[in-house]
This record gives structure tokens, C-alpha cells and sequence, in this order.
């Protein structure tokens, strides 16, 4: 990456933190990005970086989004640019050794639970069918929810078909005058629709992780009595198959919630035709209204079963990956071989870890 791109990125992380409320999982997120968009060329890059004229211009550019707030941000800028290059210079090392460490745990592991192959198997399979039987309660309560959610968005939009029929029969000054706050109404019915299904959808990735939690605690209970001489190696594996269903729960959310928003963009549109009627012309204003009040409610009704084709199947998918994630771990133990995304998930926990710690100082 070019050092003016990694200043971008960089540039990004300080308007993430321009607030006087930093999150920290947001700022851990933007770095991360930005390690891992360096790439093989990290080093040049970090090198790059420490150049007097990009150090000056990150600076420049970082005191321009954050000379308004707090004492805090200010500390916050000038501390940044030298955390995050020493850390990925850090990084480059720690990666290495990671990767290592748990190619020879897993090793080790893989030769400890070799003579119990069987009881291991069956205790991740038991495992397994355990999750699904759990996840499929929350599978169809999502396809519930969803369905209802949008069922009930529906009934909520009807009468504005039937009114807007009405409308037309009133004189054209008349439809003209009213049809601006008759779009407004209409506007606000959607967005409230829309608050309240997200409102009804979001806990549901809340409960799904409180279960991937339970999940992997009874595995490894499970695996305890057959890894007592290498209950790193096990906790590690089960560390990292813990990150990829919490962030498989995080996908569940950020996908219902980026559902929501589509449906509340496709939906919108309706009010703003209105809108743009009404401003034209009112002896033409029925020509135009017309084949609108016609369509409003098959408009509505193919956009919300649109929405339930796509979202009400979420459940279902998530709990697959699950699933998927513990056969993948199954297959590990089996043949003591690591993955690259083994030691690139414990390596962006350790980033989250350490730019948490930064920020508490």
C-alpha cells in the first residue's frame, strides 16, 4: 500500500475517534484493517510512514479532526501515529511466533488425543447435534419475527393506498394542498416501521451468542478429561473457534440491521414520488397520482416479501456456520494441521487487546 493510502486509513481511525466517547473495538477494527491491508509490504510501509513529510502531513491531518474536542483526543493524535507504527513493527514478529506456537500445539494435541480418536469424535458430534437442536428454536423464532415484523409494516401502509384513492376524487388544489403532509405521514410510517423491526430483530444475535458461549463451555468440558497435558493447545483452539462464532453472531447482526435500512431505502421512494408530484403542475396532478395510488400496494407488498425472502433464511444460515466451524475444528484435531485464519484471528484479538489497553491509559 502506498504510504499516502495507509495515511488515509490512518486518517480514518482519527475521524473514528474525533469523538470525545472513543470505542475501542471501532478504533481496534479501523487498525486492524490497516495491517492487514499492508500486507507483505509492511515494514516499507511502517518505513514510509516515518518520513518527515507523511508524518507531518498524518499529523496535520489528524489535528484537523480532532483540535475540536477534548484534551483527551489531542493526547490521542499525538500518541497515534508512533502506537500504530511501533505496533505493526511488533506485529510482524508476533505473527510469526504465533503462527508457529500453535502449529506446535495443535501438533502436540493432535498426538495426546490420538488413542481417545473415537471418544473425541463423538464428543464433538454430540456436540454438534446439541447446537443444532438449540439453534433451530432461534432459527424459526427469526423467520417468525421476520414475518411478522413485515406482516404487521404491511397492515400499517394499507390505508395509505385507500387514501391516496380518495384523494384523487377531491378538486386538483385540494389533492395538491395535502399531498406534501399525506408524503410526511407516510414517510414517518415507514421509518417507525422499520425502528420497530430492528428494535424486535436485534436482541435475537444477543441470544444466539449467549448459546455459541454455552456451546463452546460444554465442549470444553467434554475435551477436558482427554487433553490434561495440553489444556493450552485446547484452549487456544477452542479460543479461536469461540472468535469465529462470535463473529459469525456479529455478521447475524450487521446483516439483519443492513436488511432493515435496504427495506427502509426501497420503501422510502413511495413518499417521495408523492413529493415530487405535488410540486408539478395541478391540472396534470391526477395523470401523475393515478397509476401511483394504483400501485402503492403491490409496490409495498413485493418490497416486504423481498425482505422476508432475504432475511426470514438468516437463522437457518448462521446456525450452518456454526456447524461448519466446529467440523473444522473436528478436522484440525484430526490431522494436527493450523489454518492461516488460526493464528490471523488470535493475532487481531491480541490488536483489539492492546489498542483497548492503549485507550484506557
Amino acid at each position: 500500500m502506498a504510504p499516502k493510502a495507509a495515511a488515509l486509513v490512518l486518517v480514518l481511525l482519527a475521524i473514528s475517534g474525533s469523538r470525545a466517547d472513543v470505542n475501542p473495538d471501532e478504533v481496534a477494527g479501523v487498525i486492524w484493517k490497516y495491517f492487514t491491508e499492508l500486507g507483505s509490504n509492511a515494514k516499507d510501509t511502517v518505513d514510509q510512514l516515518q518520513q518527515t513529510e507523511i508524518s507531518k502531513q498524518l499529523n496535520t491531518l489528524l489535528k484537523s479532526n480532532l483540535q475540536s474536542v477534548s484534551a483527551y483526543a489531542e493526547d490521542l493524535q499525538e500518541r497515534l501515529v508512533p502506537f500504530a507504527t511501533e505496533l505493526q513493527a511488533r506485529l510482524a514478529q508476533d505473527s510469526q511466533r504465533l503462527k508457529e506456537q500453535i502449529q506446535r500445539e495443535l501438533r502436540e494435541l493432535q498426538a495426546k488425543l490420538a488413542p481417545y480418536a473415537d471418544e473425541v469424535h463423538q464428543q464433538i458430534g454430540t456436540n454438534i447435534r446439541q447446537l443444532q437442536a438449540k439453534m433451530s428454536p432461534y432459527a424459526e423464532e427469526l423467520r417468525t419475527q421476520v414475518d411478522r415484523s413485515a406482516g404487521e409494516l404491511q397492515r400499517a401502509l394499507e390505508p395509505y393506498a385507500a387514501e391516496l384513492q380518495e384523494r384523487l376524487q377531491d378538486s386538483a388544489e385540494s389533492i395538491q394542498a395535502s399531498l406534501s403532509p399525506y408524503a410526511d405521514r407516510l414517510q414517518q410510517q415507514i421509518d417507525g416501521g422499520v425502528e420497530s423491526l430492528k428494535e424486535r430483530l436485534s436482541p435475537m444475535a444477543d441470544e444466539l451468542k449467549a448459546q455459541v458461549e454455552q456451546s463452546v463451555a460444554e465442549l470444553r468440558r467434554g475435551l477436558s478429561p482427554y487433553a490434561q497435558e495440553v489444556q493450552d493447545g485446547l484452549n487456544r483452539q477452542l479460543e479461536s473457534l469461540t472468535l469465529q462464532m462470535e463473529r459469525a453472531a456479529e455478521e447475524l447482526r450487521t446483516r439483519l440491521a443492513a436488511s432493515s435500512e435496504e427495506l427502509r431505502a426501497q420503501l422510502s421512494p413511495l413518499a417521495q414520488e408523492l413529493r415530487e408530484a405535488a410540486s408539478g403542475d395541478a391540472e396534470s396532478l391526477r395523470q401523475r397520482l393515478a397509476p401511483l395510488a394504483q400501485q402503492l400496494d403491490q409496490r409495498v407488498g413485493q418490497t416486504l416479501e423481498a425482505f422476508r425472502q432475504q432475511a426470514a433464511p438468516f437463522g437457518e444460515t448462521f446456525g450452518k456456520q456454526l456447524v461448519q466451524r466446529l467440523e473444522e475444528m473436528r478436522g484440525k484435531l484430526d490431522s494436527g494441521a493450523a489454518g492461516v485464519e488460526d493464528h490471523l484471528e488470535l493475532l487481531e484479538k491480541e490488536v483489539r487487546e492492546k489498542v483497548a489497553a492503549f485507550l484506557s491509559t
